[in-house]
């Protein structure tokens, strides 16, 4: 399971309050005329967690309080008991918490240089919140202003100055939380934009500086940053991730999901699992990329945008596999949660008004047939990934340069697998004009699979067997 629970904190206060929830769960089965066993199967646990859930022994994630309520029809109840629950273990402080931000190293700190020189040239912060696919985590969608840029140059100095033995406990104000999360939205779109690999110093600089301010003696530090730190942790991973780090990468992605379900933001844990899916299968461990689209499920029961997600990554999964019956079903039941998917799920997924469900399903499918086809030789797989490649790229909006790109890339393999040679040169090769190629990255990994495929047909051709050789010079 995705979800972190664990043995409960010693606070006496902390302790009723599960103990008030899981009275009021047993209330509710009973009412529905259900035994342990029979909740435990329809939510996906044994009937002992649910047995330790109903004596208070033990804390339950908000994802499974949402699913018991929606199970046994408690109207709101049971997910009221459990925030109220979460809200009294959060105020003993972060060092009762089961998410504290002191467990596990985490990847060495950047060196510290001054904002402006880690930015690129030209940069523009945006002048108000949301931003890029990120809302305040104070004012939410609501909106708010952004400090202008010296004030932001000045507020992150200080944030990161605090050192690592800090006793005091320094002032955390609004205008450094909008500064903090413009910075965020600045590094997303411009390593989109521009594949900016000083965006990576800039996230892990500043998550290290939460790390510190979190660590601090003062509940409200943890409490207020989290949400923010599991955004920043999850921008971290992907970062790493699309540069080839999948080590750190991983370290960074588990961080954001603990810290998402402290903060309770579905839309990051879901992010966050998807990545770690990706990795997975990136790593050639199928089960656990098979366990992570499962988990996005899980976390987020009950939305078709996430349902979407979870149904997306297992058909990857399955499809570097070989299994086809697997892969089609999933990606069938994708299309038909997309479908579904409706306006309000940016209100939980702030990230889908940057890339939309449509278009997050369509580049995924594209790769799951084309993996797909590429496990089982059958041209079909082949072209239906060529049509959601195309799709996908039709879905783009302006700007995302590096999103177009590995789209192309994708596009290309798939009419390779299709036995097409000449067309995936004419899709490659606007690739390797207009973009450098790091073999690390997500981009350079789908390129060396293009030339493994192009280069196992042979030669015989002066212009394809140029194209290869360019391929290999830019993948090796």
């Amino acid at each position: 399971m995705s979800e972190a629970w664990g043995a409960l904190p010693a606070d006496a206060r902390t302790a009723e309050a599960w103990q008030s929830f899981g009275a009021r769960l047993r209330h509710w089965r009973r009412r529905a005329g259900l035994t342990q066993a029979q909740v435990g199967a329809r939510v996906g646990y044994d009937h002992t967690a649910i047995s330790k859930l109903e004596h208070g022994s033990r804390r339950t994630p908000l994802p499974l309080a949402r699913r018991l309520d929606d199970l046994l029809k408690a109207a709101g109840e049971l997910l009221e008991a459990c925030e109220a629950a979460g809200r009294q273990e959060r105020a003993t402080g972060p060092q009762d918490g089961p998410l504290a931000a002191r467990s596990g190293p985490l990847p060495g700190e950047p060196p510290g240089v001054a904002l402006p020189a880690m930015l690129p040239p030209g940069t523009v912060l945006p002048a108000r919140l949301p931003a890029y696919g990120l809302v305040c985590p104070m004012h939410g969608r609501d909106g708010c202003a952004v400090p202008v840029p010296s004030d932001v140059i000045a507020l992150h100095a200080a944030f990161c100055a605090l050192g690592p033995d800090a006793l005091a406990h320094p002032a955390l104000d609004d205008d450094t939380v909008h500064a903090l999360t413009a910075l965020l939205a600045v590094c997303l779109r411009a390593d989109e934009e521009r594949a900016w690999p000083g965006a990576t110093a800039v996230v892990e600089r500043t998550l290290h500086a939460m790390l510190r301010w979190m660590a601090l003696p003062a509940a409200s530090y943890q409490t207020r940053l989290a949400p923010l730190a599991a955004e920043y942790a999850q921008s971290a991973g992907c970062l790493r991730l699309l540069w080839g780090r999948n080590g750190t990468a991983m370290a960074w992605l588990d961080r954001s999901l603990q810290w998402a379900v402290l903060a309770d933001r579905v839309g990051t844990q879901v992010a966050a699992l998807s990545d770690m899916s990706t990795l997975a299968r990136l790593e050639g461990d199928g089960p656990s990329a098979l366990a992570y689209g499962r988990a996005i499920g899980e976390a987020a029961a009950g939305r078709y945008w996430a349902g979407a997600m979870s149904d997306l990554y297992q058909a990857r999964g399955h499809a570097v596999r070989g299994d086809a019956t697997r892969t089609l079903r999933h990606i069938s039941r994708a299309w038909t949660q997309m479908d579904r998917a409706g306006e309000g799920d940016e209100a939980e997924a702030p990230w889908l008004s940057v890339a939309s469900v449509r278009l997050r399903v369509e580049s995924g499918a594209a790769g799951a047939l084309r993996d797909l086809a590429a496990a089982t030789g059958d041209r079909r797989f082949a072209l239906r990934a060529v049509g959601a490649a195309g799709a996908a790229l039709g879905l783009l909006p302006p700007g995302m340069h590096s999103a177009r790109m590995l789209f192309l890339a994708r596009m290309a393999d798939a009419h390779a697998c299709a036995g097409d040679p000449a067309a995936a040169q004419a899709v490659a090769a606007p690739v390797l004009d207009t973009t450098e190629v790091n073999p690390a990255t997500l981009l350079g990994q789908e390129l060396r699979g293009l030339h493994g495929r192009l280069a196992a047909r042979g030669g015989g051709h002066a212009e394809t067997d140029d194209f290869v050789s360019r391929l290999a010079a830019a993948v090796r």
